[in-house]
């Protein structure tokens, strides 16, 4: 999950159901489907991302209702406004789908997960989101009934943390990054989703011991100036450095300002935020060498490269690596559970069928079945109990580095798409 400064096209309009163009679409004399997208249009943040998901849900339902829709009914998209950085607009958004009587919730992500799911709980229609919070599934495991219908698509943001060291490590075995030294510097902004992930780094680090913590160095969103910390950064000159923030256009900054005077010989990770188109377009060829992460992804396989190919063709532009690929394979999933009770309206039915029924999309092998209604994590980096032991048990958290230009995905090894190269800055 990120946070977004820009916005793109709008494929559907505002606090309307809305349809694809299909051929045959008059063929349609049932009642159609109706899927609840809350998105993020107007808000400081969020945006971009938002944008991603309904971009990937739209693809999704034109193909679906080209194709027949679903039980002999048209699939159609109600959209409505959310600034996911406020617990009463997050409320306001899923009491909006709850007042249109939606089939189904999809969405991207809210920083406040509580107050969105609590505004479902009487109504209990299936509601999965990639809000990738682990604050949101421990309610679920806590109160399974009150929250039986809330599905957290993507693992969550501690494997960040958790699977930071991990990587580290894998890359030095590999023989593609030989570390200066063992100390890893992070830099932390202070929303609660980057403390969560600073915090789990920490742990893996030392439970890990092959690395150690040699500071830890607090921003605050904006970051006007990157020029204080990258000198803080020379000062502890360590092997590894995280940069736990989430603002792509501040991400783009940084690497302009850390290429006019970079740490020399440090791997730099930058948490999710390149993964935004604007990253790329904003840092031009200052992102190269650069690696960033998700919990959640768009494959470097067969699959998922068609699935690239044909978003873009679709969407043209840079697409995003997340939540394009989230989004097609969350209403693929609910097309399923439909489909197999044969009644939409059936919410219970259908969130068993959820429960039971993993699936395998563009963005990996997703299975909720679980007390926390979360994806399963691969690789397993010891972190808890939602770990899968191999690839096609769970959703592989993939790094990423921009070469030449290009995201290209260089871990986990089962889905690499090639491997770290060395960086401008590395000798």
């Amino acid at each position: 999950m990120v946070l977004r400064l820009t916005r793109r096209s709008v494929t559907a309009g505002i606090g309307a159901a809305v349809a694809a163009p299909f051929v045959g679409r008059s063929a349609f004399a049932a009642q159609p489907i109706v899927l609840g997208i809350p998105y993020c249009q107007t808000a400081a943040a969020g945006v971009a991302d938002h944008q991603d998901f309904l971009n990937g849900t739209t693809l999704a339902m034109e193909e679906i209702n080209a194709a027949g829709g679903v039980l002999g009914r048209p699939l159609k998209l109600f959209t409505t406004d959310m600034n996911v950085l406020s617990p009463e607009s997050s409320k306001q958004a899923l009491a909006a789908c709850v007042d249109a009587k939606v089939d189904a919730i999809s969405f991207a992500f809210t920083l406040v997960p509580l107050p969105a799911m609590d505004a479902t709980v009487k109504y209990k229609c299936p509601y999965i989101n990639g809000n990738a919070q682990r604050g949101g599934t421990s309610a679920v495991k806590a109160q399974p009934d009150k929250y039986s219908h809330i599905f957290q698509f993507c693992p969550s943001e501690v494997n960040y943390g958790w699977n930071y060291a991990l990587w580290l490590e894998d890359e030095e075995q590999r023989g593609v990054w030989k570390p200066k030294n063992r100390k890893v510097h992070i830099i932390q902004e202070q929303i609660g989703y980057c403390q969560t992930i600073s915090r789990a780094a920490q742990e893996a680090i030392k439970r890990r011991g092959k690395f150690e913590v040699a500071r830890i160095t607090d921003i605050q969103y904006p970051v006007q100036d990157w020029a204080p910390v990258i000198r803080e950064m020379k000062e502890v000159d360590a092997a590894a450095i995280m940069v736990d923030h989430w603002v792509a256009a501040e991400y783009a900054a940084f690497c302009k300002q850390f290429m006019a005077s970079p740490v020399r010989d440090s791997l730099v990770y930058l948490q999710y935020g390149p993964s935004q188109p604007e990253f790329l377009e904003l840092a031009g060829s200052a992102a190269n060498g650069f690696v960033w992460g998700t919990t959640m992804g768009i494959y470097g396989d067969e699959r998922g490269l068609a699935y690239r190919q044909k978003y873009k063709k679709r969407f043209p532009g840079i697409a995003g690596l997340a939540y394009t690929g989230i989004a097609y394979d969350q209403t693929y999933y609910l097309k399923k559970a439909w489909e197999a009770v044969g009644d939409p309206r059936k919410f219970s039915e259908v969130c068993d069928w959820i429960r039971a029924n993993p699936q395998r999309g563009v963005c990996g092998y997703v299975d909720m079945g679980n007390p926390y209604q979360e994806a399963l994590h691969f690789p397993d980096n010891g972190g808890d109990e939602l770990q899968a032991q191999k690839l096609e048990a769970g959703v592989a958290q993939l790094y990423v580095q921009i070469q030449g230009g290009e995201h290209k995905i260089v871990y986990p090894g089962p889905v690499s798409e090639t491997k770290l190269i060395s960086a401008p800055w590395w000798s």
